[in-house]
């Protein structure tokens, strides 16, 4: 058996040593292949100015170790290192040094002015910044803290100081700035040296508001501050600050927007006569003005969300010549990001790129978009071959539209360049079924297309904002597939900035006026940290959240009243549920009050744990109390005696049994309603935003997993795999953004890279695969596989705090095999198909049960079976659907969409109002054949 070996994790965004704070927390995952593995002990050895420290930690403490030294001071670098003594007695080797720079600032040390253009051409005028200074001595160590309204880049005799995009993000900039801490050390020479800035409005100068209401929010113009500290290897040192002696410049951005895109003309390239570049020591600045110095930014505070960078390219995969003579590339993926161009022409030559999620009529899809433009320019300089690339603005886009380029079109000339926030991928799920996949690799590209700096509702049209029921559904989801953990750690400071008296706004940053509570939007601030605790033992998050997490209950409490009930207000409510019109979004089947006070449940249930968490234990009994009263009230005035709900939709059952506000003695009642109601509908979703997230739940909890499973696999509209069959390669905002016929929705909020109705990746990584955490952390695991019917194999793979855990099932040979992979330092609770229970240690484990995968025995159907049998009887069920397509397509659809497959009427009845007595005849026959073929085969087939 190997040695057991740790590897060092920070607090610090991937791919970075850089913390925000001066006492980081961090742990170690243990690799070592002795099964049952567990830390007895552990050391920590940090080494900072030539200096070694140690602290020992008995048990098995591993992950979100709070920092045991002295506090780190400003630009302080340390390296730590780990060894770890198992249970066993044996210790093992020192971890790789793991090297800690402290990025924040020390008290009052920023002083840099904010400056910009004294006199711009125009509203969100893009600005070229440079100043040049003398190196004096020998550099022990640069660094550039840097900030902005608006976006930057800096480059330092030429270089970009980093390969950081759209920095320093979107946050609420009169309460919450970030700066950029950036070693520039090897950029610097001796004697004369340059800072180049280029610098644009982006999400500072953008409009919000919707329609007519659009108007800018935060500036009028972009502005940049930033100071460069130089410490010399003699110990002197000197700061250089923005301020009114750096020079300022139009260039060659002349426009630049998030909706509207950017403007490029290579010709205004800022190259002066030698061939320096702005940005070069000894560039001749003429034409150059002083730079005005603005309105301050808010201090800034260094960063703990993950960088936004170019994370892949796409080549194009296919060349479209449009119905109206248009070329388009088709780059095979919706994406979120833009095109680089490699192109040579006559000077003036001007390439529009136009950018679009889907195609309709063959054309380019942009109705979506509204009011974003979605539009590139790029004027060529007539100088050799040109490469380009927007800067500072992104698309949502599968589809390119290119019109103007010189000479015969070359499609490895444009490359599709992702962007997103550069998080660590964790998590990993495949199935037998080809549809399931799909749709779990559109998840992923969801989550990728929309996590950039925040969590925006989608990254195309005139929006992309941090909409914050979208977040709430999806946490789960995303924590399983990447490190989300300081993403929404720094998202949530932002939330809790922009309440106002508890109430959380819609969007964070709040770009949509007064903050008015909404059930399942608002509820972020409760669940997003406790989903933070749950996946990642972060208990720090929970306890700085915590009064806004109380605000928020303390406002819904207020609102409800001595009922205990939220009643009356306005509501979102089950958002996007597929009988709502497209024109009335929140019309959905289940009550927005009972959606409401379910959620004043849930949120004064995480008030109360988290408060029983942080040991405030008069709070927990206070909240607790109060949740049991609202438990109370709901039963009383929602749920009947017998189990139904006075709102007798899914979502309103599935609330009751998932966020445990119906007893358990009652679930069995509502499952068994909800699994009717579901079949009702012909195993089609009836759920939006918020019964999406936990119907599956809800139906596996209550014995009802084959229901799930057809609800799943349902390919007719509305359903997770319809936009799957649509060639769809991210989740839609609408189940049928597009039609049947590849026409868009007719309603105006359209997208086609919509997140929220992904959660449902999060039910298939806990129960069709069966992992999930059992405690905070995964510190023990749960396996709980639940093999589908029709499915020959699933598995998942999450990187864990503490090392690599999987769990999944095949089916060889007519036997169920389940295998899991327990990380060391953990252990797991293990509940096999065939309802044994046991407990694991570390290492690699399987087990063999008989396969119960239920069989269903071949029967007689005909026209005097019952709907429901007709509709459990796939076969059967398409039969009918090939005759009624042949004859009308019309009455075929509206056969599959409008029956109810209830057992008490027969299918006989319900073709009366959809086909005539020739058609009937053909639909006896096939069934009588069906039936038969039935009848003749091995009782084994």
């Amino acid at each position: 058996m190997s040695s057991p070996v740790p590897h060092i994790v920070i607090d610090a965004p991937y791919r970075s040593d850089v913390v925000a704070s001066p006492s980081p927390e961090f742990g170690w995952r243990t690799e070592t292949d002795t099964p049952d593995w567990r830390q007895a002990a552990a050391e920590v050895e940090v080494v900072r100015s030539g200096e070694t420290s140690t602290y020992r930690i008995d048990g098995a403490p591993s992950t979100r170790i709070a920092w045991p030294f002295a506090a780190l001071a400003p630009r302080e670098e340390a390296t730590l290192r780990v060894r770890v003594t198992g249970t066993d007695g044996v210790t093992g080797e020192w971890s790789e040094p793991r090297r800690v720079v402290a990025g924040f600032l020390g008290e009052r040390e920023w002083q840099a002015a904010a400056i910009g253009l004294a006199s711009p051409a125009g509203t969100a005028q893009p600005a070229y910044l440079r100043t040049e200074f003398d190196v004096t001595g020998p550099v022990a160590r640069a660094t550039l803290y840097a900030t902005a309204l608006g976006v930057y880049q800096v480059a330092i005799d030429g270089v970009d100081v980093d390969d950081q995009v759209m920095k320093p993000g979107w946050t609420p900039y009169a309460q919450r700035t970030i700066h950029e801490t950036t070693d520039v050390t090897a950029l610097l020479t001796p004697g004369r040296n340059a800072i180049g800035v280029r610098l644009a409005g982006a999400w500072a100068t953008e409009r919000y508001g919707f329609r007519d209401n659009a108007r800018p929010l935060y500036a009028e113009q972009p502005r940049f501050a930033g100071q460069l500290l130089i410490e010399y290897a003699d110990g002197s040192s000197e700061w250089i600050r923005t301020d009114a002696s750096w020079q300022a410049s139009t260039g060659p951005i002349t426009a630049s927007g998030l909706y509207a895109g950017e403007d490029y003309d290579a010709r205004r390239a800022l190259v002066d006569a030698a061939g320096r570049g702005f940005a070069q020591a000894g560039y001749s600045a003429d034409g150059w003005e002083p730079a005005a110095e603005l309105e301050e930014v808010h201090p800034p505070e260094a960063r703990v969300s993950p960088f936004v960078r170019r994370v892949e390219e796409l080549a194009v995969r296919e060349v479209i010549t449009t119905p109206g003579g248009r070329t388009v590339l088709d780059f095979g993926q919706n994406l979120v990001g833009r095109l680089r161009l490699r192109v040579s022409g006559p000077a003036g030559t001007k390439l529009t790129l136009r950018h679009a999620e889907v195609l309709e009529l063959g054309e380019l899809g942009t109705r979506p978009l509204r009011a974003a433009a979605a539009t590139d320019h790029y004027t060529l300089s007539g100088h050799g071959v040109e490469e380009w690339e927007p800067e500072f603005t992104f698309h949502g886009f599968r589809y390119a539209e290119i019109d103007g380029w010189p000479g015969e079109f070359d499609p490895s000339a444009v490359t599709a360049v992702v962007i997103h926030s550069d998080m660590e991928r964790t998590g990993w799920f495949e199935a037998s079924h080809p549809l399931v996949n799909q749709l779990h690799e559109n998840i992923v590209w969801g989550l990728r297309g929309n996590f950039l700096y925040l969590p925006t509702d989608c990254p195309q049209r005139d929006e992309r904002l941090g909409w914050t029921g979208d977040i709430q559904v999806f946490a789960p989801t995303a924590a399983f597939l990447y490190d989300v953990r300081g993403f929404l750690d720094s998202w949530l400071r932002d939330l809790a900035l922009e309440q106002v008296d508890g109430v959380v706004p819609f969007v964070v940053p709040n770009a949509l006026g007064a903050a008015r509570p909404a059930a399942a939007w608002g509820d972020a601030a409760t669940i997003v940290p406790w989903v933070l605790h749950e996946r990642y033992a972060d208990t720090a998050t929970v306890e700085r959240q915590y009064d806004s997490m109380k605000g928020w209950a303390d406002a819904l409490i207020e609102l409800a009243g001595p009922r205990r009930l939220w009643e009356g207000m306005f509501q979102f409510g089950d958002w996007l549920d597929p009988d709502a019109p497209p024109h009335l979004p929140a019309n959905a089947k289940t009550d927005a009050d009972v959606v409401a006070s379910a959620y004043l449940f849930r949120s004064t249930d995480a008030v109360a744990r988290a408060a029983a968490l942080l040991g405030k234990d008069d709070e927990a009994r206070q909240y607790a109390a109060i949740a049991e009263e609202v438990r109370a009230a709901f039963l009383a005035e929602y749920v009947t005696p017998a189990g139904r709900m006075m709102s007798d939709a899914q979502t309103a059952y599935a609330m009751a049994i998932v966020f445990d506000i119906a007893p358990a003695e009652q679930q069995e009642a509502l499952g068994t309603r909800l699994a009717e109601l579901t079949r009702l509908s012909g195993y089609r979703i009836g759920t939006g935003f918020v019964g999406t997230p936990i119907i599956q739940d809800a139906l596996t909890r209550t014995g009802h997993l084959e229901i799930a499973r057809r609800l799943l696999v349902q390919t007719e509209n509305p359903s997770w795999l319809y936009p799957v069959t649509m060639g769809a390669t991210t989740i839609w905002e609408r189940w049928d953004s597009m039609l049947p016929d590849g026409s868009i929705n007719p309603g105006e909020m359209t997208s086609f890279n919509h997140y929220a109705l992904g959660a449902i990746g999060d039910w298939l990584h806990r129960v069709v695969a069966g992992l999930a955490p059992d405690a905070p952390g995964y510190e023990r695991i749960r396996i709980q596989p639940h093999p589908l019917a029709e499915f020959d194999h699933a598995w998942a793979e999450h990187l864990t705090p503490y090392g690599t855990a999987r769990a999944g099932w095949t089916r060889p040979d007519g036997v169920l095999r389940v295998e899991a992979v327990v990380p060391p330092n953990t252990t797991a609770v293990v509940v096999l198909p065939d309802g044994r229970e046991l407990e694991v240690g570390s290492g690699t484990h399987g087990w063999e049960v008989t396969d119960a995968a239920p069989v269903v025995a071949a029967s007689r159907i005909g026209m005097d079976s019952t709907l429901a049998a007709v509709i459990d009887d796939l076969e059967a069920y398409e039969a009918i659907g090939s005759v009624l397509e042949a004859v009308d397509p019309a009455k075929a659809h509206a056969f599959r969409a409008d029956t109810k497959w209830s057992a008490g009427r027969e299918l006989e009845e319900a073709l009366s109002m959809h086909a005539g007595p020739d058609t009937k005849r053909q639909i006896a026959e096939r069934l009588a054949e069906l039936s038969a073929r039935r009848e003749e085969a091995p009782a084994d087939a």
